[in-house]
């Protein structure tokens, strides 16, 4: 059973965008895009942006809580977006820290799947991320994404719609 439900966000829910991103056990992945810690600057403006550009953009963009069915508490947020340089759509999820180890990954993952292919009608979806992160690349590998190749110690893996609706 899914815990999770995907919610889409209102400008007044941004209060857990900046929770996460400003919290370093969270977004320690990115420390090395965003050093020391991984946390992004001015986070309540990216959200103001996020809100402006992101929400209500789909196929083109989309992004989206995680949200716990039985209390209503976000845990984390996903989202995906058209890369015309690559002709794909890059994805993305965060699972905050204090909720890890749940299973949280592997359902936000799922319900992003379901809405980029089945709802939003994508094509192809792409994600990249260091080989250290075993995690991530297990729930991706178990939801059907194929390794495409590995360089610099970053993995690229993508699912097209037609290789998931098969395995459906």
């Amino acid at each position: 059973m899914n815990e999770l439900e995907l919610y889409i966000p209102r400008p007044e829910d941004g209060w857990f965008y900046v929770k996460m991103m400003t919290d370093p056990a969270t977004m320690s992945y990115n420390a090395p895009w965003f050093p020391p810690d991984g946390c992004i600057p001015d986070a309540a403006d990216e959200w103001k942006r996020l809100c402006a550009d992101w929400i209500g953009r789909e196929p083109e963009r989309f992004y989206a809580f995680l949200r716990r069915v039985s209390d209503g508490a976000f845990v984390g947020d996903v989202n995906f977006h058209y890369n015309a340089d690559r002709g794909w759509h890059d994805m993305g999820i965060v699972i905050f820290a204090p909720e890890r180890g749940r299973g949280y990954g592997e359902q936000g993952l799922r319900l992003l799947l379901e809405r980029a292919f089945r709802v939003a009608g994508i094509a192809r979806l792409h994600n990249e991320f260091e080989t250290s992160r075993g995690a991530a690349y297990r729930i991706h590998r178990a939801a059907g994404f194929r390794e495409t190749g590995v360089e610099n110690g970053v993995i690229r893996l993508e699912l097209t719609r037609e290789e998931y609706l098969a395995a459906r």
